[in-house]
């Protein structure tokens, strides 16, 4: 069902959250080792598009084809490459210790799958590789800028720190933002931030 729904949000001629990178990421890129770089579901590809415009080894994956059309379609108008699948984050394939960095923005999972995926994902990451991560806190059903509505898919530090445990926090930062991002994120939200090293 959750498919259906994010293929139907893809499918329409505008971009969801827009065609600009997200205000975190544009702000942190510089701190992630220019190399191979994942995008966790990415989406329409705003964010990997704008990684490979600045030199990175680009790649994404999310379960929804609409999206993979919209974000390829993205990376040609602006003349980039990125490597793209389509799969469900438990059936993700790389290999362990390949990417330089991972990020993750406003990638929320089902409960019963979040831990695990997370835990997949950081095998993929380089020791010392760095992850990139915003996605809302449960304080955001506070508010109407978007993100799931239901509880167990939003995050707290706690659950952040639980689920990230082969990494070191560079920071870790809990805010109320405003959003500006295509007609799904607009207005005050709740988020959390974070900048990790994954352990050697």
């Amino acid at each position: 069902m959750m498919k259906e729904f994010w293929n139907n949000r893809y499918a329409e001629n505008e971009y969801a959250y827009g065609v600009e990178p997200n205000q975190f990421l544009k702000e942190n890129l510089h701190l992630l080792t220019k190399g191979k770089i994942l995008f966790v579901a990415e989406g329409e590809g705003r964010n990997a598009v704008f990684a490979a415009q600045n030199g990175y080894d680009v790649y994404a994956f999310d379960y929804s084809e609409s999206a993979k059309d919209k974000a390829l379609r993205l990376a040609k108008e602006k003349k980039v490459t990125i490597n793209y699948n389509v799969f469900d984050v438990l059936q993700c394939s790389y290999p362990n210790d390949f990417f330089d960095a991972v990020v993750f923005i406003f990638a929320h999972f089902p409960s019963e799958i979040r831990k695990k995926a997370h835990q997949r994902i950081q095998s993929f990451l380089k020791p010392n590789g760095k992850i990139l991560f915003e996605a809302f806190t449960k304080e955001q059903l506070n508010y109407e800028s978007g993100g799931p509505k239901e509880i167990t898919m939003l995050f707290s530090e706690k659950e952040i720190k639980d689920e990230f445990s082969e990494v070191s926090f560079d920071f870790i930062n809990t805010e109320i933002i405003k959003l500006n991002e295509g007609p799904y994120h607009q207005g005050k939200g709740a988020v959390i931030r974070f900048l990790a090293t994954k352990r050697n």
